[in-house]
């Protein structure tokens, strides 16, 4: 069995790399087996390895639950934090340049960390979230502090249509001057959804613009749903 590090390095980057370009998202398949997914649900019910807990609809989130996790992160999360950042920050830096954005993110996620920790942002921010039926989240960008990265990974922990029903993944694209585009994904149990934390550029007639992106879940219709979110930054709270 191909370990987590051998998966990432053999997915099809530059396939990745122009979708990401083209359409703000992209989709690794079976990136988590079966029983890592296992493994990360059953960890939500350990309290020592989180730092918060929100209920969603307390702060008119959605409805639903996450935690965040504390430092240091269980070994697998790690790993694919700092493995998969590389490709991710090559993609960000070429973003930043066609927007002539004066921001390019360090290769190494260790460095971008350090960046973080300048500027007072030392909390993690990878959280797994977990929904029953009725549950959403509501459209938003994780972006936290004024250091963030703007690319994220969700992973699927279950799989649609035998553990639950509903709970769609929904982008939204606002195009200036235009209505949005919906976007609706319904990944498989074990797949990465690499999108956007903010916004993507596209090419126009004058040039590249910001088209800006926000991500939510739809209503989960039966069952439960777990995902696990992988962002890049750390926070100050």
């Amino acid at each position: 069995m191909k370990t987590i590090e051998q998966k990432i390095a053999a997915t099809e980057w530059p396939a990745v790399t122009e979708a990401m370009h083209h359409k703000g998202y992209s989709i690794i398949p079976r990136l988590l087996s079966d029983e890592q997914c296992e493994e990360l649900k059953a960890s939500y019910d350990r309290p020592d390895l989180y730092r918060k807990t929100v209920v969603m609809e307390r702060y008119r989130f959605g409805l639903g639950e996450y935690k965040y996790f504390n430092y240091p992160l269980p070994g697998l999360i790690e790993t694919i934090r700092t493995t998969i950042y590389p490709h991710l920050a090559t993609i960000a830096n070429s973003w930043f340049k066609a927007l002539n954005m004066d921001i390019q993110f360090p290769l190494q996620h260790v460095e971008l960390l350090k960046q973080c920790h300048i500027n007072n942002q030392e909390k993690a921010t990878v959280l797994i979230l977990k929904y029953g039926a009725g549950g959403f989240n509501t459209l938003h960008q994780d972006l936290y502090s004024d250091i963030y990265f703007p690319i994220q990974v969700v992973l699927m922990l279950n799989e649609p249509g035998t553990d639950f029903t509903g709970g769609e993944l929904v982008l939204t694209q606002q195009v200036p001057r235009a209505q949005s585009k919906a976007i609706v994904l319904q990944p498989g149990k074990g797949d990465a959804v690499i999108f956007t934390t903010n916004f993507k550029p596209e090419k126009g007639a004058k040039g590249y613009y910001r088209v800006n992106m926000k991500h939510g879940v739809s209503e989960v219709k039966s069952g439960k749903r777990h995902t696990l979110g992988i962002i890049f930054h750390d926070a100050s709270s």
